[in-house]
């Protein structure tokens, strides 16, 4: 399945020595870990506020209890494994193919499958700060506090993501446009390029080839020379580095 598509994408592959993959939710999904708004993700699921309420900075300042009690259960999947398709693009880059991953994931899997450069768009489950004194905390503590995390020295724990009504970290923003914009092949996978302002990073591309892939079509158009209606994981489990 998908076998003339994938050897499309490989053709591409072995024409290309700066890749750039930018990716969303539709990466982490075969690891398990639910995205926002397929048919059967977050926001489609019945909460007493809706996901983007909960995920917002003032909700979190006014309601912390009700913030973590949804962030650990639906956004802190600290089991999920890396799928087929980290694991191809850790192999990419380590064969010196591709330059760095820009993603819109806070889980982490990339740099778990061995990728080293990494752009996250909007941070990390894996780093979180107390908001009095700065202390570092990890994932696994977060979890496993009772109820709203709290730093020893009393101060709300707060983890490092973008949370709506946030600005994406300017050196962070500075590395992912550089790098697409060096970039030879772009290769678009696993995101519905809803979200702004990461969905517009994507026009700093200037090179030769651009691939999407994706279950379902963007929200935007893009002048894509190959598109792949097709789960990630699959696809790229085909490909050869």
């Amino acid at each position: 399945m998908y076998e003339k598509e994938t050897e499309q994408l490989q053709k591409i592959i072995d024409d290309s020595s700066r890749i750039v993959f930018f990716g969303g939710a539709g990466v982490s999904t075969e690891s398990g870990i639910p995205d926002f708004r397929s048919a059967d993700g977050i926001y489609h699921q019945k909460y007493k506020y809706s996901p983007e309420q909960v995920v917002s900075h003032t909700f979190f300042m006014r309601y912390p209890e009700a913030f973590y009690e949804f962030y650990k259960d639906k956004m802190m999947c600290l089991d999920a494994k890396p799928n087929a398709a980290h694991l191809k693009l850790a192999e990419l880059e380590q064969a010196g193919k591709l330059t760095a991953v820009v993603t819109q994931n806070i889980d982490g899997l990339h740099q778990a499958a061995g990728s080293r450069t990494v752009w996250e768009l909007h941070g990390s489950i894996h780093r979180n700060y107390c908001m009095e004194c700065g202390r570092s905390y990890d994932a696994q503590y977060v979890k496993n506090a009772d109820g709203v995390p709290r730093c020893e020295c009393g101060g709300l724990i707060k983890p490092d993501v973008v949370l709506y009504e946030e600005g994406l970290d300017q050196n962070v923003i500075r590395g992912a446009v550089e790098a697409i914009a060096a970039a030879d092949t772009l290769i678009i996978g696993g995101t519905s390029l809803v979200v702004y302002p990461a969905a517009g990073f994507i026009d700093y591309f200037r090179g030769k080839h651009l691939v999407v892939i994706n279950k379902s079509s963007t929200a935007r158009s893009v002048r894509a020379e190959l598109s792949i209606s097709a789960p990630i994981g699959e696809v790229m489990s085909g490909l050869r580095v």
